[in-house]
This record gives C-alpha cells, structure tokens and sequence, in this order.
C-alpha cells in the first residue's frame, strides 16, 4: 500500500524581478536633495517575496476612465490660461513591447507654476479652470495622449533660491494596485535642468536625459499645441528613471 503523502498548503511566491540598473535611477541619498538626508534608509533594505497577491488582483480597466480626463484643458466653466500643448507617446517593456491598458495618471502646476491644492501656498495664481490632473489607459500599441497646458517653474524650500524646472508628474499602474512607478517629465531647453537636483540624483546621464520629452512635430496641432513626446521604458538598461528605485 502506497504511504499516504501530507501535502500542506503553502503561500505560492514568485522569483523576484530583476534588479534596475542603478546606475540609471535615483539612489536613496543625494545630499544636494535635502529631504533624502532625513527619509533615506539608513540600513540595507529588506527586499519582501512577491505572491500572486501582489502581481495579480484588481486593476484599473475603462471602467475607471472619465470621459475627456486626457484633455485638461475641458471640462471646467472656461478656458485654462497659458500655452497649450501635446503630450504623448508609448509605454514599453524592456524588449519593446507595447503594454496596453496600462493606466497614466499625470499631475503639473499651471501656467503660473502653482498647484490646485490646497498645501501648495506659493504666491503665484489659482487657475480656477486648470485642476491639472488628468488619466489615461494605454491603446493597444501602448501609446497614450494628453492635451494640456506647459506648467511654469515654482521656487522650493530645497536650498536658498531653489527653483524647479517646468515638469509634469507621471503615474503608471501595472497589472495590480502594488505595482505603481511614479516618474516626471521635463522640457527640452529648460535653463534650469541643471541646477535641479531631483533631476540630477539620476548619476547616469543618457538616463537622466531620457527624462527630458523631445519636441514632436508630427503631434502638434497647426495655431494651437506644440507636440512633446515622452516614452516611457518599464525596465532594463534603457529604463526611465523612477522616483523609488527599488520599484516593483
């Protein structure tokens, strides 16, 4: 007779992602970006094991889309004041393939470089037809387009006369909640790129670049938008950089 063999139920993990090239996104500490100093980790971390839980689950579908979140400039009692523009392009992996139904979330300051929050006090305008929030899920080529206005520069509290470059925040959601990568964009020719810090903690400088949209001309709209074209790499050496680098 053949033994009876106990089999016991065991959470099922999953081989981790591969390491990002570190060299081409942020570390944890970079002294010219003061608030690292205080929320850097001061031990090594601890890299937790990935269950289904964490790579599968709920996700955002067109479902969770708003009619017209990928014009900001629409949907309020009048028009935004300040330069329209076009903001566009595909969501890769690291072989080139187009990821598809991927959500974008994107968050600026107006025109006047001030945000519609309430935590935002810089003396500059509220536009109050500019909330600057808008969402998209990725076509089927993995591509994705905003309709927008270019945000202004704003001072910060990093240092004496800290200024940050016009720029626009990038969410982007993965196949489950867990998996979020946060990134920004910046213009091309911004005088103050290199005095920024945030963009400069990316030590690799063709990483640090890929930060940067370039001017797109196939995307503009004749007499109303500039085109910029910003795409956007998941992983491997030519990843765009994230905000954590220790990112799912």
């Amino acid at each position: 007779m053949d033994p009876i063999i106990q089999r016991t139920s065991v959470p099922r993990t999953i081989k981790q992602y591969r390491k990002p090239w570190f060299d081409t996104q942020p570390g944890y500490l970079f002294l010219p970006y003061a608030s690292t100093e205080r929320r850097a980790p001061l031990k090594p971390t601890i890299p937790i094991p990935q269950t289904l839980s964490e790579i599968t689950g709920p996700r955002f579908g067109p479902e969770s889309i708003e009619a017209g979140a990928s014009d900001l400039t629409v949907g309020q009692p009048g028009p935004p004041i300040g330069e329209r523009i076009v903001v566009s392009g595909r969501v890769l992996d690291e072989n080139g393939r187009p990821q598809c139904n991927t959500l974008i979330e994107i968050w600026q300051a107006n025109a006047a470089g001030r945000y519609y929050h309430k935590v935002d006090q810089h003396n500059a305008p509220i536009d109050p037809n500019f909330p600057g929030r808008g969402h998209i899920l990725t076509d089927e080529h993995g591509g994705y387009r905003f309709i927008t206005i270019r945000p202004g520069e704003y001072p910060w509290g990093n240092h004496y006369n800290a200024w940050r470059p016009a720029h626009i925040h990038f969410s982007v959601f993965g196949p489950a909640f867990a998996q979020r990568l946060v990134t920004q964009m910046y213009f091309p020719g911004d005088a103050l790129l290199p005095y920024d810090p945030i963009f400069n903690c990316v030590r690799d400088e063709k990483a640090r670049n890929r930060l940067i949209s370039k001017l797109d001309w196939d995307t503009t709209i004749p007499r109303e938008a500039l085109g910029y074209r910003f795409d956007i790499v998941l992983r491997g050496a030519d990843a765009t950089p994230w905000d954590d680098p220790n990112r799912l």
